[in-house]
């Protein structure tokens, strides 16, 4: 057995080893914080695939329940399809390896995450990230890192590095960070209306404290001393450039029109005008069409990057800091609790909200996550009609989870608590039209239809993704950039960034960020956050002329709740022997009823319709009252003795009417 390799993280219990498992992998590595460990394995494959279009780079990371010491529930006793956890960590996981890796590098690669322990406290994503920075470092494939990953919380006014679950139910923030020895690679999380200020205070610190991380793997590098291996990169073939460089005006002509729709014609008829133009010029036997599309994308690109470098020249003609035109509108659909549409461009959101009672909250058998349950729920679906295209639907995309997780993380910090609003509560956004960040219009959506279901959110939220065209010089060093307001799909495409931050007029409350450079400095970050808060502002401003605050009062198809205490020592009699009182009281009403379990007392009593709603309430009143002198009751005759009749005056409760008394 090859010898194990061990290294510790200066001032965090964190730490790396590699060596003596996976030895038929490319690379591999366990990552310990606390008692939470992960092991990541890296393979690539030896040959690149036969027309292969783009890097094909796939991670998956799973937990096992034994990880915790349990069984898995259900009759297969195995885990199955992964969870929403399980797919979140695995683009989190995603995005900040794979600009890292070289541009013409062709060969799939597969990074692999097995939970191996888990303390419950300390959260396993990022030592998944940390993982695979280590086992690809320490592998032969070649890439451009180390990175280092940590979480950062913010309690009493100060910053937290990797704060367990526990203290994460104070925490105003939680901000997973990546970053190289230099930039930022990317971000993700939410916060409490966290001041932007004080939101790029936490970039600034994180930044600084994933060094000791970086510094522990290229420690675990140097004592594998396992050489990078040589793998044939991707070359484009010149006389196809040279050939279609010809065509370089009509696709300019093309990018820079006005219609999405009208663009993507335009730049198809090209590409068959290539095509025609290779096949007689080369051959038809020599004509390649897979790399006559790479030839035709790359040259799109340049173009692309060069115009907005150069002239600040936007391909919808817009000013590189204006926002595509807005519109949005409430109540739209009649039947739901709270819909709305949002519309910016060409990317369109129909979103609505329904309410549920406690039973409808999402129960969560995860390993991990610190919660068991969550009465928030945001489901984000992106049909393929929405970019004017067929393809397949059925089981939930890994982007649709991921995009419906970033929605769902920006609108929960305004969410009224439960104590004072007592409902479950599901938005669904589905996204009619799509031409870049639909994930932010579901946010800007989401927001109006919860104001428009009468939930009293703390504050609106409106959201906005950033972008970004750099150059740079042959070290890496960006010696030019362009920061782009509202970007359309080809922005995101062709450029190197898409930032995509929520809040409110106080604060950030959910953001993440995508990468296709090697790292972003913090200077420009910076200034893309400044540049979202004052865009969020005036997104938030058309929002606010639609619906200005939420519904004073929930709409007459939403479910009514209230809430009632009665004396603790009452609940027993309420509930009756084996629940003969209370399935009584919800058969006759068709009303749920929830008694709280800490014993105080507390019973929420939910109904669809508002009389019997009250019904219930009248009932549970009688049952945990006593019966007083002199007061009239509407009795049933329970019994017929020689000397009279026992009545129930109220539930659970009788009373003598003496023969003397008929």
């Amino acid at each position: 057995m090859e010898q194990l390799y061990n290294v510790k993280v200066d001032g965090l219990d964190m730490g790396f080893s590699t060596g003596n498992l996976a030895r038929q992998a490319n690379g591999s590595a366990i990552v310990s914080y606390g008692n939470t460990s992960v092991f990541v394995s890296v393979v690539a494959a030896k040959s690149v695939a036969p027309d292969q279009k783009f890097f094909p780079l796939t991670v998956d990371y799973r937990e096992r329940f034994n990880a915790s010491g349990r069984i898995p529930g259900g009759y297969a006793k195995r885990e199955g399809r992964p969870s929403e956890k399980e797919i979140l960590t695995s683009r989190l996981c995603d995005r900040p390896l794979r600009p890292l890796f070289p541009k013409k590098f062709m060969n799939e690669v597969q990074v692999m995450g097995i939970l191996l322990s888990a303390d419950l406290q300390n959260e396993a994503d990022i030592l998944m990230v940390n993982g695979a920075s280590a086992a690809l470092l320490c592998s032969d494939i070649p890439w451009a890192g180390p990175i280092g990953c940590l979480r950062v919380g913010y309690i009493d006014n100060e910053f937290i590095i990797n704060p367990t679950n526990d203290q994460m139910l104070e925490s105003r923030l939680d901000l997973i960070y990546v970053g190289n020895e230099r930039d930022m690679m990317m971000i993700e999380g939410n916060a409490d209306q966290l001041p932007d200020e004080k939101f790029l205070e936490a970039l600034e610190f994180s930044q600084e404290k994933i060094q000791p991380i970086i510094s522990a793997q290229k420690e675990l590098a140097k004592k594998c001393t396992k050489e990078k291996k040589q793998f044939n990169l991707k070359v484009l073939n010149e006389n196809v450039f040279k050939i279609c460089e010809k065509l370089n005006g009509e696709l300019s002509a093309a990018l820079f029109q006005n219609s999405k729709a009208l663009r993507e014609e335009i730049v198809s008829e090209i590409k068959e005008k290539a095509k025609a133009m290779l096949i007689e010029e080369l051959g038809e036997d020599a004509f390649d069409e897979v790399e006559t599309n790479l030839v035709l994308e790359k040259l799109q690109k340049d173009l692309y990057r060069k115009s907005i470098l150069d002239q600040n020249r936007r391909a919808d003609g817009r000013q590189i800091d204006e926002i595509r035109p807005l519109s949005c509108k409430t109540n739209v659909l009649p039947c739901v609790h709270g819909s709305a549409i949002f519309q910016r461009g060409d990317t369109q959101a129909l979103v609505t909200t329904a309410l549920g009672s406690s039973r409808d909250v999402q129960e969560l058998d995860a390993i991990t996550g610190g919660v068991e349950s969550k009465s928030f729920i945001l489901h984000y679906n992106f049909p393929p009609f929405s970019v004017g295209e067929t393809g397949r639907t059925g089981s939930t995309s890994r982007r649709e989870i991921g995009h419906g997780a970033l929605a769902e993380r920006s609108l929960a910090p305004v969410l009224p608590p439960e104590a004072e609003f007592p409902y479950s509560i599901r938005v669904v956004s589905d996204i009619l039209e799509s031409n870049g960040s639909s994930s932010m219009a579901s946010v800007c959506g989401g927001c109006l239809a919860l104001m428009d279901a009468g939930v009293q959110i703390m504050a609106p939220v409106s959201g906005i993704s950033t972008g970004l065209i750099t150059e740079s010089d042959r070290d890496g060093n960006i010696i030019k950039y362009v920061i782009l307001t509202d970007i359309i799909g080809d922005e995101d495409h062709f450029g190197d960034m898409d930032f995509k931050i929520s809040g409110t007029a106080k604060g950030v409350t959910g953001f993440q960020l995508d990468l296709k450079i090697k790292g972003l400095p913090l200077s420009i970050a910076k200034e893309a956050i400044l540049r979202n808060k004052s865009d969020r502002a005036k997104v938030l401003e058309a929002m606010l002329l639609v619906q200005p605050k939420p519904r004073e009062d929930l709409r007459e198809n939403a479910p009514r709740v209230k809430s009632l205490k009665i004396d603790p020592d009452k609940i027993g009699m309420l509930i009756g022997p084996g629940g003969k009182n209370i399935k009584k009281i919800t058969e006759l009403t068709g009303a749920q009823i929830d008694i709280n379990e800490d014993n105080s007392g507390n019973i929420l009593v939910f109904s669809n319709n508002k009389e019997m709603l009250e019904q219930a309430i009248a009932q549970i009143m009688l049952v945990s009252a006593e019966i007083e002198v002199g007061k009239t009751y509407r009795s049933v005759v329970k019994s017929m003795k020689e000397f009279g009749v026992f009545v129930e005056c109220i539930p659970g409760k009788e009373g003598l009417v003496h023969i003397s008394e008929l």
